[in-house]
């Protein structure tokens, strides 16, 4: 008994000395009201200026000390950028255990010394623990390069040899401008990637495991393309002159205005793209008897493609402060395309002793103008300081092109002797609309429970026709076996909450999002074809979930979960043929099927340099890229080859990446990022089709060297290099690119001069081997990738002062990802 209350009165006296030590608690922000990362937080005896204790505010800027014994105390906050804080004297006592600070808000500083302006500079790359952040204008290579060419260098971004973007490996990326979805795929989407300038990109955020907050499209995350918008008040801006020497010259050139005053705000940008390039195409294909394997005939064909267009993009709008906490704001955007493309093509067929046969030869000449015009309203409410607000957007977009199209495809005996000639004119006109609307409620729920939730809906309307005149002497006549018009509707309501909480080191934010989505398509036929349509509705949940654990200052953990889906693109579940030339075909399929992707990843990140993750994914009803042989109306096979979007059972990928930035020197730091991928193709085309069955490993290596020197000398050495790799059917061979430039501020670093060279070595162009059904297929595509650029950037205007309101752009986040426009 005796050992018993000698134990008690251990504990109680313990517990009365842990009773006796305080709590701590407070916020920090910057003078705009926004969140300041990673502060350091010192606690100081008061008697003495004493250091107690030190930590790291989180990432929404909350702190706190525990355990903090009797006596009187203050608190001194300092972070990179801004001025250092410091909160009032208090005390901790038996009375007054528990004491929560007022926010301390730090000034970002801003020096000048002897007439020379000192102010931070943004880093390529901004680790952050659920994006990686690309600064675009922190390199000099990116001088002249089109927002493609940006992506292609970016950290676990690869490009593939038609322009679709893939991230850690996988495909199904959501491209978003601004906030908003591209409304763009494809072809499409690639094409004006290509024509927008890095000059007029600020940053890109690439996000691997997005909340429920944005839509669930994207097998693979979010790419986020913002463009630049001058914060600063009064009359800002800047322009940049582009002039770019490959094989052919090109140019890109921008300008951005920004007026600020008072309650309103006034901005507008202008670019202007000069195309002027070259592909050469160049495929082996091998037919072989089903029966035996031997080979049977050889095709040859060379095709060399020149592309001149004239690419004009604007954006403009306003925003009024109606009061402090409710903003409106509406934005026009728009651009303009006119367009030649002219291909010139000679195939030789053999049998298979390699002895020709005959020798085809097609012509093909393209006028075409893309147009865009779209209008968005949008408006911003916050209730009070806790963060309680409420958004919306109303978007409207339309799209409209008139390709004309002429072909020539001559046959000729082995001795160039003409056998006959087939001439054909088309004309595809294409208009697509697109609506869409949206609501976000964010509040907090008791303390530190933060909550997000929204409604959005979507309708998008597309008419796609395709009109085939054969030519002939005696007049032009309807090519009924070609003609079509594709008519489609589709309908997306979502709706979505996210709650987000903060357990001392841990946080653990949860979501679930609901769509539901309706289309229909209807082919209408011809006087020899029949009209066909489709009808298809569904629903689907998508959870979310992100957990983070702060081990300690040097060490942070996070593992996340989220559901995907792809839809098809609206083109590719037409199901009518295309016409590429003699022997090559672009069709769609109605039967084309949604894939759902679940994503695991596991990431962590040392010291802020260091980031290593671990990711998962198993895709159903996998979409891609399908080859097979067309089909004689006897129903035997053809030399001619269809290419069409299918579904190919599932997939399984798993990866690890690794990423770092390291202070070579003062004057030198080197960007690092490789990524390991591992995937599984398995099942069959379209449920009962060819077998599928292949797996394949993939390196892709990224290094970015950034070199500062003495008066505003700067350089850049940069490339990348990847293994072969397998995108379906498709077996890519190695590739890479090694880019290097120069840049010098001058005029009292008003302006900026870049010399740069991209593709240094000329290595950057797909070669590769496809082997379906009883073809193997060989090809090499080589572009004007070997480019170099010199541009002259001149910026104007006052330096920012006071806060900056930040607003809010675009309802849509899926569809117009998924435009084709024209053929």
């Amino acid at each position: 008994m005796k050992r018993i209350f000698i134990l008690l009165n251990l504990l109680i006296l313990g517990f009365l000395c842990f009773a006796q030590t305080g709590k701590i608690t407070g916020s920090v922000k910057d003078g705009s009201q926004k969140t300041v990362e990673s502060a350091t937080i010192t606690l100081h005896r008061s008697k003495d200026s004493a250091v107690a204790k030190v930590v790291l505010a989180n990432k929404d800027g909350l702190y706190g000390f525990e355990n903090i014994p009797d006596g009187r105390y203050f608190v001194s906050i300092s972070a990179i950028g801004h001025t250092k804080g410091y909160s009032e004297t208090f005390e901790v006592n038996p009375n007054n255990p528990s004491i929560t600070l007022k926010t301390i808000e730090l000034i970002p500083q801003l020096k000048q010394l002897s007439g020379v302006m000192v102010i931070s500079r943004k880093p390529l790359i901004e680790q952050k623990i659920d994006r990686t952040i690309i600064n675009v204008e922190a390199s000099v290579t990116n001088v002249g390069s089109s927002a493609l060419e940006v992506l292609e260098k970016s950290p676990g971004v690869t490009v593939d040899k038609d322009g679709n973007i893939s991230l850690k490996g996988k495909q199904g990326v959501l491209v978003m401008l601004d906030g908003r979805p591209a409304y763009l795929s494809g072809s499409a989407l690639s094409d004006y990637l290509k024509s927008l300038p890095a000059s007029a990109i600020d940053q890109i955020e690439i996000m691997t495991q997005p909340s429920a907050k944005y839509d669930a499209a994207g097998n693979s995350g979010i790419i986020n393309i913002k463009s630049k918008k001058n914060k600063q008040v009064g009359f800002n801006g800047s322009l940049t002159a582009n002039y770019q020497q490959g094989i052919y010259w090109k140019s890109n050139n921008s300008l951005n205005l920004n007026y600020r005053t008072g309650k309103v705000n006034v901005f507008a940008n202008f670019n202007m793209n000069k195309g002027n390039g070259f592909q050469q195409l160049d495929i082996l294909r091998r037919f072989k008897d089903p029966a035996t394997k031997n080979i049977t005939a050889i095709f040859e064909q060379e095709t060399n493609m020149r592309n001149r267009d004239l690419f004009s993009t604007s954006k403009t709008g306003a925003d009024y402060f109606l009061n402090k906490n409710t903003t409106i704001g509406i934005v026009a955007t728009g651009f303009t395309k006119p367009a030649k493309f002219s291909s010139q093509s000679t195939s030789f067929l053999k049998n298979n002793q390699s002895v020709i046969d005959s020798i085809v030869t097609a012509q093909s000449n393209i006028n075409g103008n893309w147009k865009n015009g779209g209008i968005n309203f949008n408006f911003r409410h916050q209730f009070d300081s806790t963060g309680k607000e409420i958004s919306a957007d109303v978007d409207y977009l339309s799209y409209r092109s008139n390709d004309q199209q002429n072909f020539t495809d001559t046959t000729y005996n082995p001795d160039w002797t003409l056998r006959h000639q087939d001439l054909l004119r088309s004309k595809l006109p294409s208009t697509i609309n697109i609506y869409s609307a949206k609501v976000d409620y964010v509040q907090t729920l008791g303390k530190d429970v933060k909550m997000e939730t929204g409604l959005k809906v979507s309708h998008v309307q597309t008419n796609n026709e395709a009109n085939y005149f054969n030519v002939f002497t005696t007049g032009d006549e309807v090519d009924y076996s070609k003609t079509n018009n594709f008519y489609y509707k589709e309908d997306v309501n979502a709706a979505y909450v996210n709650l987000n909480k903060q357990y001392k080191k841990i946080g653990v934010q949860l979501g679930l999002r609901y769509e539901y989505t309706s289309y229909s398509g209807n082919q209408l036929g011809n006087a020899v074809r029949k009209d066909s349509s489709f009808t298809k509705a569904y629903g689907s949940l998508f959870p979310t979930l992100f957990v983070s654990y702060q081990a300690n200052k040097d060490n942070q953990f996070a593992v996340s979960y989220g559901r995907r889906i792809d839809r098809p693109d609206y083109q590719d579940l037409n199901p009518f043929l295309f016409f590429l030339d003699q022997y090559t075909y672009q069709a769609g399929n109605p039967y084309l099927q949604p894939q759902f992707t679940n994503n695991f990843e596991i990431t962590h990140t040392y010291k802020g340099f260091l980031t290593t993750s671990f990711n998962y994914s198993h895709t159903l009803n996998y979409m891609n890229e399908t080859f097979e042989q067309a089909k004689e109306l006897n129903g035997d096979k053809s030399y001619a080859t269809v290419v069409r979007k299918g579904n190919i059972g599932e997939k399984n990928t798993g990866g690890i990446s690794i990423s770092a930035q390291v202070l070579v020197a003062k004057w030198w730091t080197a960007i690092l990022y490789s990524n390991y991928n591992f995937s599984k193709f398995s099942g069959r085309l379209n449920g009962n089709g060819e077998l599928i069955n292949v797996d394949a490993a993939n390196l892709l290596f990224n290094v970015n060297n950034q070199f500062r020197f003495s008066k505003g000398w700067t350089a850049e050495l940069s490339g990348f290099y990847r293994t072969k790799g397998v995108e379906g059917q498709i077996i890519i061979q190695p590739m890479g690119m090694a880019s290097v430039g120069i840049s010098k501020q001058i005029l009292k670093d008003k302006g900026t001069l870049k010399l740069n060279v991209r593709d240094l070595f000329y290595t950057n162009f797909p070669v590769g081997d496809i082997n379906f059904e009883n073809t193997m297929a060989h090809f090499e595509n080589k572009r004007d990738s070997r480019v170099a650029n010199f541009s002259f950037t001149y910026r104007f205007g006052k330096p920012i002062k006071g806060a900056q309101q930040k607003r809010k752009v675009g309802s849509a986040q899926d569809e117009q990802n998924r435009v084709q426009v024209g053929n």
